[in-house]
């Protein structure tokens, strides 16, 4: 009788239903985690503003200057908020 080659199984990775919903509860425990950036993005531009009107109010000779600042302040807090954004999207749309 010839010999035949071993037989060779392969099974997937199978995942069970409560495993998945522990892995589905996780995702957005760590996506509502990630957009408290944006909370603090929207204070921040808050703090910002507040603190050109209240420069503007002391010395308005330096308009331009101090809001030439704010607007630099207002990019950086902005870009803080959407990159807490893009991460929390990264979490629910990966896998």
């Amino acid at each position: 009788m010839p010999q035949s080659s071993p037989t060779v199984f392969l099974r997937g990775f199978q995942i069970s239903a409560v495993s998945r919903d522990i892995h589905t509860a996780a995702r957005f425990n760590g996506a509502g985690a990630a957009t408290v950036g944006v909370a603090g993005s929207s204070a921040g531009i808050r703090t910002v503003f507040s603190s050109l009107i209240i420069g503007y109010a002391r010395n308005p000779s330096l308009k331009q200057q101090l809001f030439s600042y704010a607007i630099l302040g207002f990019a950086l807090s902005e870009a803080t908020g959407l990159f807490g954004l893009m991460v929390a999207i990264f979490i629910l749309f990966s896998m």
